[in-house]
């Protein structure tokens, strides 16, 4: 298995994010995230990933795995202000139970499948060669992937928006992933700040606001942990 990965490497890793684009569309055009074939799915590609992390023994090349030195990034504070953004209009309960709750357990399978394809995968399949270009591509594959949900019927203007900060939050997640070897605080943030969209109360004027606050905040963020944080 190890050496069929290695040799085709980039060929699965571009496989494994058109399978996962392709699959979560679907879920989100037929089912829609809060319900429980959504949650089944992307437990099913969290298993598969795991497996193959697991039969590959790269658990800790790809980041699953505590991290070190919590003072020089600041205690990840600076990831719990991203994680409240969803909560800034107030807490918004709609939904039903059982909705809210399949819509937690798939948004926390999105977050680690994402930060494994496109943090893992993808960019320490390119680290190898050129580490900046890595980063770039990891950044901005991971924002540009969130066109899509203008296919799931989203606005053009929000999508675009969410296009811009999800740029912003993969550098900061590379940046993050790079210098500390670990995945683990992203896949914590990415998944929370997916699973709390839920709650999340409609209000233009705090909309832009937050897409300004999540274009911003991760870039100085990263910028600081490249400027003070050793490899």
């Amino acid at each position: 298995m190890k050496k069929i990965f290695e040799k085709h490497e980039t060929l699965i890793c571009i496989l494994l994010i058109v399978v996962y684009v392709v699959t979560n569309s679907y879920c989100m055009q037929n089912f829609g995230i809060a319900d429980y074939r959504s949650t089944i799915i992307n437990t099913i590609f969290s298993l598969a990933l795991v497996i193959l992390i697991l039969s590959l023994k790269r658990t800790t090349y790809y980041g699953l795995t505590k991290i070190k030195n919590l003072k020089d990034y600041l205690y990840f504070i600076p990831l719990l202000l991203i994680i409240s953004v969803n909560l800034w209009s107030g807490i918004n309960i709609n939904n039903t139970p059982s909705e809210i709750i399949f819509h937690i357990l798939t948004m926390i399978n999105v977050g680690f499948i994402e930060e494994i394809i496109f943090r893992g995968f993808l960019f320490k399949m390119m680290e190898k060669d050129n580490v900046k270009s890595a980063i770039i591509v990891s950044s901005i594959t991971f924002g540009i992937g969130h066109i899509v949900n203008l296919l799931n019927g989203a606005d053009l203007v929000p999508t675009l928006m969410q296009v811009c900060y999800a740029v912003s939050i993969g550098f900061l997640f590379v940046t993050i992933f790079y210098k500390s070897k670990s995945l683990i605080p992203c896949i914590i943030t990415h998944s929370l700040v997916n699973s709390l969209s839920i709650f999340n109360s409609e209000n233009e004027v705090l909309f832009y606001i937050s897409c300004v606050f999540l274009m911003v905040v991760p870039l100085v963020y990263a910028m600081y942990i490249n400027k003070t944080v050793k490899e």
